[in-house]
Parts: structure tokens; sequence; C-alpha cells
């Protein structure tokens, strides 16, 4: 059984200093030294700097939500994967939905961050998902493919091995719809099975797939029990600590118990 990863993607989220060290404070005692679910939170870029010191001495990872492709230069406004290692990340959120669809980011755009990522030698989590419309249109399987064929270009067996994926289905973001465990299931097969055909078999087994879409403590054991569902990238529930222990202590209830 894969690790499972559990993620709190802040995004534009607390508003000050204090209020994001206080979060990462909380979810940091809460932990303790449990190490039997990976953990890792993505505040904001301002904020990085300031959690990184709160979490120290903790497991918990620390995940930037963007990277540029460039190492320098002159890009008003990017942060590039040496900054984010000399701040302490270990991980980087690539391609969420929030800048596929409200930014325009393409999948040429999110290939380059990820090996811009993979370079810098940070763990990349690539967001892949599919639209309101394109689920009912029953165009799930051809968006994810593209976007996995265009997102992962150009990457070894042993780099693919290495990203994290995240499947977050657009239409269950922010709108407390959430895909049955079915229906996240059976994504996450076709996710797995397509990395298997394109890797090969013993990497599609280690590559951890995440499920993100309105995940919270009275859903996530149902999910994260699922074969082929390898931990959450959690938003709105990872802003309150108590909220987010939840869902990692179901994560570890998953992990004691085994998946059938």
């Amino acid at each position: 059984m894969r690790t499972l990863l559990i993620a709190g993607n802040w995004k534009l989220n607390p508003t000050s200093t204090e209020a994001a060290a206080a979060l990462a404070e909380g979810v940091k005692n809460g932990l303790g030294s449990a190490t039997d679910v990976h953990v890792a939170l993505a505040p904001p870029f301002v904020f990085l700097t300031k959690v990184d010191q709160v979490l120290e001495g903790s497991p918990i990872g620390l995940a930037a939500q963007d990277i540029y492709w460039e190492p320098n230069g002159a890009f008003t406004g990017e942060i590039s994967g040496p900054m984010l290692v000399d701040v302490g990340c270990t991980h980087v959120i690539i391609g969420h939905s929030e800048r596929r669809h409200g930014m325009g980011e393409t999948n040429a755009q999110v290939n380059a961050k990820l090996k811009a990522a993979l370079a810098a030698k940070l763990i990349p989590i690539v967001c892949i998902g599919e639209t309101k419309d394109e689920r009912l249109a029953e165009k799930t399987e051809e968006v994810l493919l593209e976007q996995l064929t265009g997102s992962l270009a150009g990457l070894s067996a042993e780099e693919a091995a290495g990203v994290v994926l995240a499947y977050e289905p657009v239409w269950a973001i922010g709108t407390g719809l959430t895909a049955t465990p079915e229906q996240a299931q059976a994504v996450h097969a076709h996710i797995r099975s397509w990395l298997s055909q394109v890797f090969g078999e013993a990497t599609a087994a280690r590559v951890v797939v995440q499920y993100g879409g309105s995940v919270k403590a009275d859903n996530a054991v149902q999910l994260l029990g699922c074969p082929d569902i390898d931990g959450a990238l959690v938003g709105g529930a990872s802003l309150k600590a108590a909220d987010f222990l939840a869902i990692i202590k179901a994560g570890q209830e998953v992990t004691a118990r085994g998946k059938s």
C-alpha cells in the first residue's frame, strides 16, 4: 500500500502571518511525530518562511502553490524552484484547476513547471480534472488523457514515479459536491491504467494519486479507503486545524486497517 499524502492547499488564505503561523502550529501539535501518513501544508508564498519556521522538527512537508519554469531572470512576480527550496519547500502544487481554468494555464506550461520542480528536487503535485460540462458530456477520460499526456510529456519512468497526481473534478471544488467513492475510484483506476501503459506497471504502482474535491472529515474514510486513492488535496477543510487533522486521522485509520 502506498503511503497516503494529505496536503492542505490554503489558497489565498489566511490574511496575516500571525494567523498562518497559528494554523500551522495547530496542525503540527495535533499531528505530533506521526509519520504513518504523509502531510504537507501549502500556504501563500508570503507565509512560506514563517510556516517553515513553525514546522521545524515536525514531519510535515512545506508546499508552494505554484512555481515558474525558469530558475532566475527578468520575470516580474514569478517564483523559481531554487527560491522555493531556499525557503524550505519540499513540495509544490502545479496546474491547479483554478490556474488552468481561471488563469488559462496550459498543459505545456504545466509540463515546463513540472520539469522545473523536478530539477529543483521538489515533489510536484500535478493537478488534473474535468469540468461539470465535460463530465456531463461524458468526456472525463478524454480530458484526463489530454492533461496527462501534455503535463507529463518527456518524463522518464523514474521521473514519473516521483510525481504526485491530484485528481480534482472541477465541479467538486469549493461547491460542497463530492464525487462518490465509486466515481472517484473509477477515475483513479483509469489514471493508474494510463500510467501503466505509458510508464510500466512498476512505475504506476509507485505513483501517489490524490483525490481533491470537497474532502471533509465525514467522507474522508470512504474516499481514502478506495484502492487507487492515495490521499487528498484539501482546500477549505485545511483552513481549520481540527478539520484538517480529522482528515489526517481518517487516513491513519485507513492505513492501520489496510485496503481491501
